[in-house]
């Protein structure tokens, strides 16, 4: 609902959630919810999926949590409904029989405007089922906030698991999430952690934070790894004089 309303209200950005758990919602319901904001947006929309890591955000909301395998086969069988839904053609119907999941005759409508359908985010820490699903489904693999070295690893993992399906590990894009903390000067860092509760030291260490000159230093550090995208998190959305020193002193310079 709200990237619906967010569709309707913009006309260049693209919209998405990241990467959500496949346990939150149907999937036959999903591919046809992205699919309609896919069309209210002319082709803005991306789909993130993952299996679901926190356990209390799922009790809080009466949600299932299952085992992790299990959370894995759920997310697996989710993407080959979702794919096949939005794929099959037009007058033809969808059917599909797994061990979590049953689509029986489904007119698989409304389809999405992007051809082939919306790009598919995944992202998580797993060696081994992650890259192998990232390299089956997914259009973009996503780390949120790790260390260089783990993003190096991972995004080796799924380089591999590319080869390893005669894909071509260049057609995927690699991504990262950062938290931002930029300032033009010292004060002017510790201020703006001190507005989202982090310590300055700590956020530089594990984030994009500090100068504008360290925060280039940081982005080219996950680009050396692999990165292709880095989604910059702005934790204080009152704070628009940070958005304006992002673009002129580190979005400006970046090539």
């Amino acid at each position: 609902m709200t990237l619906g309303a967010i569709a309707r209200e913009t006309s260049t950005i693209r919209l998405g959630t990241l990467v959500a758990s496949a346990t939150f919602r149907l999937p036959g319901q999903l591919a046809v919810a992205v699919a309609q904001i896919d069309d209210m947006s002319n082709g803005r929309i991306e789909l993130g999926l993952g299996a679901g890591w926190f356990d209390a955000e799922h009790t809080a909301y009466g949600i299932p949590f299952p085992t992790l395998g299990q959370r894995f086969d759920i997310l697996e069988e989710q993407l080959e409904i979702i794919t096949g839904m939005w794929n099959t053609p037009l007058d033809s119907q969808y059917s599909f029989e797994g061990q979590h999941h049953t689509i029986v005759g489904s007119p698989a409508i409304p389809k999405p405007v992007q051809l082939g359908g919306p790009p598919i985010v995944m992202g998580g820490y797993g060696p081994k089922r992650t890259p192998a699903l990232a390299a089956k489904f997914a259009n973009e693999f996503n780390l949120p906030f790790p260390p260089v070295e783990i993003y190096r690893s991972s995004c080796d993992n799924v380089r591999a698991a590319c080869e390893a399906r005669g894909r071509d590990p260049e057609s995927m894009t690699y991504s990262v999430a950062q938290v931002l903390c930029v300032g033009a000067n010292d004060a002017e860092v510790a201020r703006r952690a001190q507005s989202i509760g982090r310590e300055v030291d700590e956020l530089i260490q594990n984030g994009a934070a500090g100068s504008p000159a360290q925060v280039l230093d940081k982005i080219a550090s996950f680009a050396e790894a692999g990165a292709t995208r880095m989604y910059l998190q702005v934790l204080d959305m009152d704070d628009l004089d940070h958005i304006h020193l992002l673009a002129e002193e580190v979005m400006k310079v970046l090539p």
